[in-house]
């Protein structure tokens, strides 16, 4: 079958949910139809969009002419039949069973039959809506999170009868439309609900029992679980009615502990809202705690005895979802997991249920839970190796490198292998090394543990280059610094033509670690490589591809079909740096020419040139011994081996982060722009 491609995409529902999908739709390039029963409820939706993206703009998010460019992507219609062109529709309409299945026949009339119709439903079962079409083949579930034009996180669901291809194919668009999908089983609450919506049914029955008030149980929880709006906060926010019937939706399904408590029906019965008022009682913060952590940590576990969903998309959910600092199981980690046992028994005993294996198991071996951070995968012969560290846009970490090699070792060994494919899940590819793992060891003062740990990723790239199979990197997004380099380890990079690559170490205080200053000369010569090095300069695919650093760019949903083309060529065996193309010539001579001191204070001759003037003017804000360090390091390495290249990074490794300029730039990263001073 060939890969799903998608022009017009349709949301039905004009509401908060609806309005949100099809804005963040259309922000990332797609031609949207927004349909409702009437004229008026359209308009309402269109105006949602419209206030949503004027607050963009004044918080610079978005400038005025994207805003404008965004809302003219949304058409707004109460005419169904308008759906016939779309390639895939999104069910996002008041939560009620009839309706929507009401919904889908109509759906099923009037859109083609390769159409993928999805449903935004945070608790129906997706296999039953599907029974509403003649082709439940091609309905799946697209739970979007509040708000969806800003929230990343979104569960994948099949239902029983979806078609693997199709679901797939709505997959890849999630990372297109930047979200990040996570992979639910069609079971009551998928996976996130499953757990958050007992956490705010717990906190009613801690009222409604005597443990606590409500700013007593508010305050625990902030504290608890890091967040800054407790349970009766966030359901005030998000409508008490709603919370009421999620827990009736799962206690129907689940049985009695999942079933709302009395008080929260109370509450809806009386149409207000919780009363926050009042002092918080410190000395009932233990007992809040253990309760809501154990229902938290049962709900978890559970969820993963029956395999709805994974323990690191259980993490991932929580994180990118429902913004938790960590997620049920990190948290466990934390608390302890013998600690967590114990907390769990208690909900067990209470509820008479059975202790989760999934913790019971774990308790059992001792020690905290381990979280898969890289996926491997082999289908068809080809062994895909996945990074998954989606809220973490993929980045590199002791754990993830150790993991991804030993990934890679068992893949290259196996003779079933025929070549290799490494990727990142989520929106990004991999967006460099781990900034707070460099900070806290220079915080400690252990420099040995940096150079450790780039010695390992060095040790995995060079296996990577002398691999008899070939590697192929699937870039479908953000790749920068060590994801970069990573990439540029393998035969060939295949990027889709939204993916954007740079080297922004210099701007950091340090310099390329894992190859940075040696493979990229390989495949553009020392010239563009020290442009990219010394600015910084983000760069888009098509230019990649242009000057050489990437082999092929093509559309997101043909990039799979390319990696496969690589595959069948088979390892590249030597390579030749390109000659730069016409308009990158003038920028190529100029930083081969010059050193890095005379570019960063500007003593260089660019004949008048607007844009070379820019260009260097970028080099004046970067850190002047990475630069150093960097030039020196990218001109000797053209000279010479790949080998001896690499040992002069890692050579130079204690030096660079011994300087104030590595902490400044490191340590200030998101927070202010740096400033260097040479030390």
């Amino acid at each position: 079958m060939a890969a799903k491609q998608f022009g017009q995409l349709a949301v039905i529902g004009a509401g908060n949910m609806g309005s949100g999908i099809a804005q963040k739709m259309a922000t990332e390039g797609f031609e949207v139809l927004m349909v409702d029963l009437n004229e008026d409820a359209v308009a309402r939706g269109l105006g949602i969009i419209e206030k949503t993206l004027s607050e963009g703009v004044e918080r610079k998010i978005f400038k005025p002419d994207q805003a404008e460019a965004i809302k003219g992507r949304v058409q707004g219609t109460a005419d169904w039949t308008r759906l016939a062109g779309v390639d895939l529709v999104v069910e996002a309409v008041f939560e009620d069973e009839q309706v929507k299945l009401d919904v889908f026949k109509r759906l099923d009339e009037v859109t083609r039959p390769d159409t993928i119709l999805a449903t935004n439903t945070s608790s129906l079962s997706v296999t039953k809506l599907a029974a509403a079409t003649k082709h439940p083949e091609r309905v799946i579930g697209l739970h979007y999170f509040y708000h969806p034009a800003k929230n990343r996180l979104v569960e994948v669901i099949p239902g029983k009868n979806s078609n693997p291809e199709l679901v797939a194919a709505a997959w890849t668009l999630q990372e297109q439309i930047g979200k990040t999908p996570i992979w639910s089983t069609d079971d009551p609450g998928f996976v996130v609900n499953r757990y958050f919506v007992p956490w705010l049914n717990e906190s009613v029955r801690l009222l409604e029992e005597g443990v606590a008030d409500i700013p007593t149980i508010e305050a625990a929880c902030k504290k608890t679980f890091g967040v800054g709006m407790g349970p009766f906060e966030l359901m005030n926010v998000t409508g008490v009615p709603i919370a009421l019937h999620s827990a009736e939706t799962l206690g129907k399904e689940l049985g009695a502990f999942y079933a709302p408590a009395k008080k929260l029906a109370e509450q809806v019965a009386s149409k207000e809202n919780w009363s926050l008022d009042g002092e918080a009682d410190e000395s009932k913060f233990a007992a809040v705690e253990e309760r809501m952590l154990g229902v938290i940590f049962y709900v978890a576990a559970a969820l993963c005895d029956e395999k709805v969903g994974t323990i690191e998309d259980t993490d991932i959910g929580a994180r990118v979802g429902l913004r938790w600092p960590k997620g049920p199981f990190e948290m466990i980690n934390r608390y302890g997991v013998d600690k967590a046992r114990s907390a769990v028994n208690a909900v067990c005993d209470r509820w008479d249920m059975k202790m989760p294996a999934t913790l019971a198991d774990q308790a059992a071996k001792g020690g905290p839970f381990h979280f898969e951070l890289v996926k491997s995968e082999v289908r068809d012969g080809v062994a895909y190796l996945t990074i998954n560290r989606p809220d973490a846009m993929n980045a590199l970490n002791e754990t993830v490198v150790g993991q991804l090699h030993d990934a890679f070792k068992i893949a290259a060994a196996d003779d079933a292998v025929k070549g290799i494919v490494i990727g990142g899940a989520g929106k990004g590819f991999i967006a460099g090394a781990d900034i707070r793992f460099f900070v806290k060891n220079i915080e400690a003062k252990d420099l040995d543990r940096i150079v450790r740990f780039t010695e390992q990723g060095q040790q995995m790239l060079r296996e990577m280059d002398n691999c008899s199979k070939p590697v192929v990197a699937r870039m479908h997004g953000l790749a920068l610094g060590g994801g970069l380099e990573l990439a540029l380890a393998c035969d060939y990079i295949v990027a889709s033509d939204k993916a954007v690559m740079a080297f922004p170490e210099t701007g950091i205080g340090i310099y390329p670690g894992l190859g940075g200053t040696q493979r990229p000369s390989r495949r553009i010569g020392v010239g563009l490589t020290k442009w990219m090095v010394f600015t910084g300069q983000m760069i888009s695919a098509k230019q990649a591809e242009a000057i050489g650093l990437v082999d092929k760019t093509v559309s997101a949903d043909q990039i799979d079909a390319a990696v496969l083309e690589c595959i069948d060529q088979g390892p590249v065996t030597e390579r030749t740096a390109q000659v730069p193309p016409a308009d990158f010539v003038p920028l190529s001579e100029l930083f081969e020419k010059n050193p890095a001191d005379a570019l960063r204070e500007g003593r260089v001759e660019t004949g008048g040139d607007a844009k070379l003037q820019k260009t260097v003017g970028k080099v004046a804000h970067k850190a002047p011994i990475a630069l150093r360090l960097a030039g020196e390091m990218i001109e000797e390495g053209a000279k010479g081996s790949l080998d001896d290249g690499l040992a002069m990074e890692l050579g130079k490794l204690t030096e660079i982060f011994a300087t104030e300029d590595a902490y400044e730039g490191l340590s200030s990263l998101g927070r202010r722009r740096p400033e260097f001073h040479g030390r």
